[in-house]
């Protein structure tokens, strides 16, 4: 009899676990063994309270077009991070968006840093130059530098993925896949700006 109820109970907990594993939008994408060829972020905003944020993410890279780069460029600034590469089609639709909002808030302490996790240089360059992106990416395919700076923190899991980092260089906010236009990431912008005030 206990062992009929050991059975019944272990059954019951795999199938829980199954039914877990099954609703993850991220394991269902991977496990559906599509050619894609990335997952994309099921559109999560997620915010992060001051008192929460840890501490600041150092990073250093190249940009595309051989300028180096670091976290500290950016002190005292809200920085914009956008984890994305040209062959991934959330990324295509959402770049303009993305400069959209880099022009709103041109003149303000307010930067935008592409990091391109899979594509060379010349792809890079192409991509901003087809769709009239102006601000500068970090190529992250070789080494993968930034991610790994962020790693065990707010880690960028999808593609595209973009993080708002606050003027002490921590995540305040994380866009897990497309952001949905660009109203939600000006106003979080605006958010952390105005935690600065």
């Amino acid at each position: 009899m206990k062992r009929v109820l050991f059975s019944a109970a272990a059954a019951a907990v795999a199938l829980t676990l199954l039914a877990g594993c099954a609703s993850d939008p991220l394991a269902e994408q991977y496990s559906a063994g599509t050619t894609k060829n990335y997952i994309s972020g099921e559109g999560t905003i997620s915010e992060y309270k001051v008192a929460d944020r840890g501490e600041p993410v150092v990073f250093e890279g190249e940009t595309d077009s051989g300028e180096p780069v670091s976290s500290a460029d950016y002190a005292g600034q809200v920085l914009v991070l956008n984890f994305w590469y040209a062959g991934c089609p959330p990324c295509r639709v959402e770049a303009p968006e993305l400069e959209e909002v880099n022009q709103a808030f041109a003149g303000q302490d307010v930067a935008f840093l592409g990091v391109n996790v899979r594509d060379q240089a010349a792809q890079s360059l192409s991509f901003a130059q087809t769709l009239g992106v102006t601000y500068p990416s970090v190529m992250d395919a070789d080494d993968g530098n930034l991610l790994l700076a962020f790693a065990g923190k707010v880690a960028p899991n999808a593609v595209p993925t973009t993080l708002v980092i606050d003027r002490e260089g921590r995540v305040a906010a994380r866009f897990l896949g497309a952001i949905d236009g660009p109203s939600s990431l000006r106003t979080i912008i605006n958010d952390t700006l105005a935690e600065g005030d």
